[in-house]
């Protein structure tokens, strides 16, 4: 079978959470012994870097404000992990589409998404309260181990899963922009207001 719907959803994936992707695909090929996952992703150290990385992601990306600049470190790192695991899997598999198209697919589809979860990562903290970020952070996470898992097993359905969560995204991502341009108006309002009641009334001395 082509490794081609595994190499797609693996850069979907690794778009929203790489560690996750490395610490899944390594555990399931050396434990579970899957073929289509490369003897280099099995290491130990391989695996106990992707386990203290995504507990580090774990917390961050549950905290308004610091998932923002934690996915803002990641524009460059989940793209180059996509296109790493997808070179490596292409590889592994002795695919005739070849290490560096793999590498492009991954690596693209990683960005795609990577783009569209910060950007409606952005539109959830404009929300006043804290919860919204845990609870996306939490499905976020179930969407890639499940994902993952049915690539390893049934790449074909998990490739089209993947592909319609990338085209909602991308629908949703429209949304979200708008929702984020209305929430720095109303900022720049408020702070508009506070300025304007605290400075001195115009014609009033300033000890009377």
């Amino acid at each position: 079978m082509s490794v081609i719907p595994l190499i797609f959803t693996s850069g979907w994936a690794s778009g929203v959470n790489a560690y996750a992707v490395v610490l899944l695909l390594g555990l399931f090929g050396r434990f579970d012994h899957i073929s289509s996952v490369p003897p280099s992703l099995e290491r130990t150290d391989v695996l106990v870097a992707a386990l203290v990385l995504f507990l580090c992601e774990a917390v961050a990306d549950k905290i308004p404000y610091v998932d923002t600049v934690w996915d803002s470190v990641h524009t460059v790192i989940r793209p180059v992990a996509g296109a790493v695991v997808a070179a490596l899997l292409a590889g592994h598999a002795h695919a005739s589409l070849g290490t560096l198209a793999a590498a492009a697919l991954g690596g693209t589809t990683a960005l795609v998404s990577h783009l569209i979860k910060m950007a409606l990562r952005m539109g959830v903290n404009t929300s006043p309260e804290p919860f919204s970020n845990i609870v996306i952070s939490l499905l976020e996470d179930l969407a890639v181990a499940g994902l993952v898992v049915l690539a390893l097993f049934h790449p074909v359905p998990a490739a089209i899963i993947a592909g319609v969560l990338l085209l909602s995204g991308l629908l949703l991502v429209g949304f979200t922009v708008s929702r984020i341009r209305r929430f720095w108006i109303r900022r720049r309002e408020r702070r508009a207001e506070r300025a304007a009641r605290s400075a001195p009334r115009a014609g009033v001395p300033a000890g009377g």
